[in-house]
């Protein structure tokens, strides 16, 4: 039986949060055994806002180590570089002609990004989710795990294909959200109520996978908690319920369980413990990834071949749409 379509990307800006390893790219360590799975990284998203060239040309190796380091089999999905595919690009423009301005305009990434880079509000930015629906239809996908923040983009693309296909006739897959259950939602160590983010302005908010041990122990140490000393998840105790959620994560335990490691002990030494577990768990993937890295030659064929396999799938999807819309082919 065939099997069904994952499409994903993370873009190379910045460093990758613990709440994007949970998120992201450790359910795609699950999903490439299961799915066919295309899995990129999305530099040409990430120069909607200011880059500095060589700063991305780095990040963009490193994030394909992290891949690999994380789990990421480049043997069982297509593991590539966005720009690599000009298939991406071609089909953001035929998309462009079906998307009215004002559905651009109300997408709340656009709004967001527009309100911190006031300086650099171009039109990248607003095409920012149509260029994330040509990523997602070229490969036919089926599938595609999103979060809460990415729901309002995937409608866009659904909105898309559904308006394609009633146009010119049935061409794209219309693709589904893949929701993980139970995933824990990774929170600022700062501020539980907000998503850790890898843009976040305060150092002790967000850990980073690229965090030595030191790093990561004192920012848990400095980690926001809440009134009372039980350590139980309720909504009445934010901070806690994120660091459980945390350490049930990476010790790959439940709630009730965590709770119960942790009766009686006191808030320095639970976070303390918490740092730990993540330290630990990130301790072997730095190493893998710094071993990769050192191997520039392996990474640049691992990435050439993961290009080649989504050109080919990007590039049928790409011939469809052009001779359906009228473009002249001999």
């Amino acid at each position: 039986m065939e099997k069904k379509v994952v499409y994903s990307a993370v873009q190379p800006s910045g460093n990758l949060t613990i709440g994007n390893y949970i998120g992201a790219i450790r359910s795609w360590v699950k999903l490439q055994n299961d799915y066919d799975c295309f899995f990129a990284i999305a530099d040409m998203h990430a120069i909607t806002v200011r880059q500095e060239p060589a700063e991305l040309r780095r990040r963009t190796l490193d994030l394909a180590a992290l891949y690999v380091a994380c789990g990421i089999d480049p043997e069982k999905c297509a593991l590539y570089v966005q720009s690599h595919v000009s298939a991406h690009a071609e089909l953001c423009w035929v998309l462009n002609t079906l998307t009215y301005v004002g559905e651009a305009s109300r997408m709340t990434q656009f709004k967001d990004k527009s309100a911190r880079h006031a300086d650099n509000v171009n039109m990248g930015l607003m095409d920012y989710p149509v260029l994330m629906a040509a990523d997602v239809l070229l490969y036919q996908t089926d599938l595609v795990p999103v979060g809460a923040d990415q729901k309002q983009h995937l409608e866009l693309s659904r909105d898309l294909a559904i308006r394609f296909n009633n146009r010119y006739g049935e061409t794209f897959r219309v693709p589904e959200p893949l929701i993980e259950r139970g995933g824990a939602k990774i929170a600022s160590l700062q501020d539980p109520f907000k998503k850790m983010s890898k843009s976040d302005e305060n150092p002790n908010a967000s850990v980073f996978l690229s965090d030595d041990r030191d790093a990561i122990l004192r920012k848990f140490k400095r980690a926001v908690t809440d009134s009372g000393d039980a350590i139980v998840a309720s909504e009445e105790k934010p901070g806690i319920t994120n660091l459980l959620g945390i350490y049930c994560a990476f010790k790959g335990c439940t709630m009730s369980e965590a709770e119960a490691s942790f009766a009686g002990m006191g808030y320095g030494d639970f976070k303390l413990a918490v740092g730990e577990t993540v330290a630990d768990a990130l301790a072997p993937i730095q190493a893998e990834q710094k071993r990769l890295l050192s191997e520039k030659k392996y990474l640049a064929e691992l990435l050439a071949a993961g290009s080649e396999r989504a050109f080919r799938a990007a590039r049928k999807t790409l011939s469809k749409v052009y001779r359906k819309v009228g473009f002249y082919r001999e």
